[in-house]
């Protein structure tokens, strides 16, 4: 996959919450398709489709922002590779439904199986794409 114009925020925002840029470029492409001003029919909202009160709560004032939005994404994520014990999978599903929806399931919750699915084939295609250069 190409490269972005928000590549500088994706490399500091994996530099900061130790997660992989490869990783956040994924989310972002599966989530909004790296569209700012992108709002979810559920209230989701930016690059990494936040929702209202999750941004708040990762400190972002501004969802629309797509510094802030990635940045949020990234610490979002972070928590919760850090709450799943690295389970990317899991974490990816807790990123989309919720870490509940993910314990009540005991794992990745059947509606969340594609979106798992997919954000790990964008994050092989942006692995791949940075290999090659």
């Amino acid at each position: 996959m190409k490269k972005t114009k928000y590549d500088s925020y994706f490399k500091a925002a994996a530099k900061k919450y130790n997660v992989s840029e490869s990783l956040l470029k994924a989310i972002a492409k599966a989530e909004s398709n790296f569209n700012p001003k992108d709002v979810s029919s559920s209230g989701a909202m930016g690059v990494m489709q936040l929702m209202p009160e999750t941004a708040k709560g990762l400190g972002v004032k501004d969802p629309f922002d797509p510094e802030q939005n990635i940045m949020g994404g990234a610490k979002c994520i972070s928590q919760k590779l850090k709450e799943f014990n690295g389970d990317v999978r899991l974490a990816l599903a807790a990123y989309n439904a919720g870490s509940g929806a993910v314990r009540r399931n005991g794992g990745v919750p059947s509606y969340c199986k594609t979106y798992v699915s997919r954000v790990l084939s964008y994050k092989s295609a942006f692995e791949t794409a940075a290999a090659v250069g």
